[in-house]
């Protein structure tokens, strides 16, 4: 009954200075919003990250110069920098000994730009990468007309291409591509195949690509500064972690990294992936986490500040309430409640609006809605600890007030 009557007290002493609290609560709202906000997007974004980083197959992993995304300072960039490139002549060496693979893949990216048929102009958004065919089974690319990049094509270096679904439409829009010809950055290439929609192909580049021969691309273009990239499909699950180790035996001793050396390349795996977008979301809470901290403890000091006031106007009340027999826990209560109430309510209405802010993120990526649960738990206990922190030396106060001079006070 007690507690009951102490939040009715407060709700009724809250509702009597509409203005004020909304103001005083503010804080405790923004505080909360940014860190719901930022939990609940989070969650949609490892939701479809973890659904379309995958842009190797399950049972594939890539061997690459560089990592993806590389998290330091500028000597963690010039380290990765001054590795050798990984060639051609290495990358058909991994393909004769990983006997444990299923099949090996070589890829280069070559260029980026616009490209043009008879009958239309793309965007200058597509990309051109060099493969062999053994980059189909590991980048899961299945033919919806013609035919792959064969052996026969990257041993003569020929003049071919696939494209991927979207660039075939927006390129030939009238018909099917197969059998025309198509002009990439001055050289013509006859399209053989187009691959069948996969929107998460090359890393969620949205099949706006155009394939060659490996070794078609290396002839026009060169080894680019980031070297070549092997594409290493395990026979199976079970084998894949000891397909793994083996191909990086094999790569450590054709690049004759001493024993004891770290690698002086990358494997690169879904899981590895995903791991690289968890620290990179970690990194972001934490800083989310900092700022919004930052938004509460002034929040919390305006609700001192307010409740401090409230203690001074009220000071009658408090003198009429201990002269008919209340004791000081029950004025302490009844402060201490009235500020845990306020950032409460503040707390809620900025869970609400975080759910709904980062879940717009999920509407526009076209993703399942989230609720992070534990931000919601974490939300309403930080709202509890600031009302209780800030709050009890105004309650205090007002609990030690003389009752005799409560009582005079005009």
């Amino acid at each position: 009954m007690e507690l009951r009557e102490s939040i009715t007290m407060a709700i009724t002493a809250l509702s009597t200075h509409k203005l004020r609290s909304a103001l005083t609560l503010l804080g405790i709202l923004i505080g909360v919003f940014s860190i719901i906000v930022v939990m609940t997007a989070m969650r949609v974004l490892k939701h479809s990250i973890e659904s379309n980083i995958s842009r190797l197959g399950s049972q594939t992993f890539a061997i690459q110069k560089m990592p993806d995304t590389v998290f330091g300072d500028q000597n963690d960039w010039q380290k990765y920098w001054r590795r050798k490139d990984i060639t051609l002549e290495q990358s058909q060496k991994v393909a004769a000994r990983a006997t444990l693979a299923g099949s090996v893949g070589i890829e280069g990216q070559f260029w980026r730009g616009q490209i043009s048929t008879r009958f239309a102009k793309t965007a200058p958004s597509a990309q051109l990468f060099g493969e062999t065919p053994g980059s189909f089974p590991a980048r899961n690319w299945d033919i919806d007309e013609g035919r792959p990049v064969t052996d026969n094509d990257v041993d003569d270096a020929q003049s071919v291409c696939v494209l991927g679904s979207a660039l075939a439409k927006a390129a030939f829009p009238y018909g099917s591509a197969v059998g025309e010809d198509i002009k990439i950055n001055g050289y013509k290439y006859q399209v053989v195949g187009v691959l069948a929609p996969n929107g998460n192909s090359l890393g969620g580049r949205q099949d706006n690509f155009a394939i060659i021969p490996i070794t078609t691309g290396l002839n026009r273009y060169g080894l680019r500064w980031e070297g070549l990239a092997i594409l290493v499909m395990a026979r199976d699950s079970q084998s894949y972690d000891d397909c793994m180790e083996q191909v990086r035996g094999i790569m450590r001793a054709i690049r004759k990294v001493p024993p004891g050396t770290d690698d002086d390349f990358e494997m690169i795996s879904n899981d590895s992936l995903i791991a690289q977008f968890h620290n990179f979301s970690r990194t972001g809470s934490i800083a989310v986490a900092v700022v919004s901290s930052i938004a509460l403890l002034a929040a919390g000091i305006g609700i001192m500040n307010i409740m401090l006031v409230s203690v001074t106007e009220r000071t009658r009340e408090i003198g009429v309430r201990r002269a008919i027999g209340a004791k000081k826990r029950n004025i302490m209560a009844q402060f201490v409640m009235e500020a845990i109430v306020l950032c409460e309510v503040g707390g809620v209405i900025g869970i609400v609006l975080g759910v709904v802010g980062g879940n717009g993120l999920a509407w526009y990526m076209k993703e399942p809605p989230a609720i992070p649960i534990d931000g919601i738990v974490l939300g309403v206990l930080i709202c509890s600890a600031v009302g209780i922190i800030f709050g009890s030396y105004p309650a205090y106060k007002a609990a030690t007030l003389d009752p005799i001079e409560s009582l005079r006070y005009e």
